[in-house]
């Protein structure tokens, strides 16, 4: 399998865990799903939806963020499907459960995603040029000490076939989600953060917002120290002009049946 090439072992946990989800799994219509492909801004968006959901139990001073990394506040979802179907760290948590994954939406059960189900999937993308610079740095940092480092050249042709960790890059594309941009949250990170409060049915009331409350929620998000820094168009400082252009027409042509574009 040449996913192996980049991620040793890695893709097996969402190849298990798809399976066991489909098998064991019982959505509840609160169920919150923070889906997205790797190297994407997850840590991010665990961060923002945990604590717009949370913005009443805790005093933000003193906010869970500050002490924990988002992943153990929203936990990863195949992670703890487990085999036999036992999920009783998933059935514990309380309502409403917040779960992230790099799953792609056509991997779900029917039942989490047709029209009867009452799931939220918040999903968020982001510039393809950027997420091969990332993933080439993460290959590197997990790959065995015995292997060479995997130069750039041979990421970018693996990427380009569709070769990723969870499905290709491009699988992940929107259905019955929020889908936000990368860019747009580093950009717009309040329009961002008021945008997924009302997709959840948790609006910031007019009191919250003159107590500036959705700027507080931002500033504790930006201000942790489990965030990467990853910024916009890195990519210009690691690709050449015409790896560039080739995965700008890859993108183009698979994104196009949904009338998307990132540029």
């Amino acid at each position: 399998m040449e996913t192996s090439k980049i991620f040793p072992n890695i893709d097996i946990l969402g190849i298990r865990g798809s399976m066991l989800i489909d098998d064991h799994f019982k959505p509840q219509p609160t169920d919150i799903i923070i889906t997205t492909s790797p190297k994407c801004g997850t840590t991010w968006l665990r961060a923002l939806v945990f604590s717009i959901i949370n913005r009443h139990s805790f005093d933000l001073r003193d906010h869970p963020l500050h002490k924990a990394n988002p992943r153990e506040l929203v936990p990863f979802f195949e992670a703890f499907i487990h085999k036999g179907g036992s999920t009783p760290f998933v059935d514990g948590i309380p309502s409403p459960r917040l779960l992230s994954t790099h799953l792609p939406y056509s991997l779900f059960p029917t039942r989490m995603i047709d029209d009867t189900s009452a799931c939220h999937f918040v999903y968020i993308c982001r510039d393809p040029k950027d997420v091969l610079v990332a993933k080439w740095h993460f290959a590197n940092k997990l790959r065995p000490k015995e292997l060479p480092p995997l130069s750039l050249e041979e990421t970018f042709d693996l990427f380009c076939k569709g070769v990723s960790h969870y499905r290709p890059f491009w699988d992940h594309s929107p259905k019955k989600v929020l889908f936000l941009k990368y860019e747009d949250v580093k950009k717009e990170p309040l329009g961002c953060v008021r945008k997924v409060a009302e997709f959840l049915g948790v609006p910031f009331t007019p009191e919250e917002e003159n107590k500036e409350f959705v700027e507080q929620i931002q500033s504790s998000i930006s201000n942790s120290d489990f965030f990467r820094k990853g910024e916009v168009g890195d990519w210009v400082n690691h690709l050449s002009p015409q790896m560039a252009e080739n995965l700008d027409q890859i993108t183009e042509q698979k994104l196009q049946h949904i009338g998307f574009n990132f540029y």
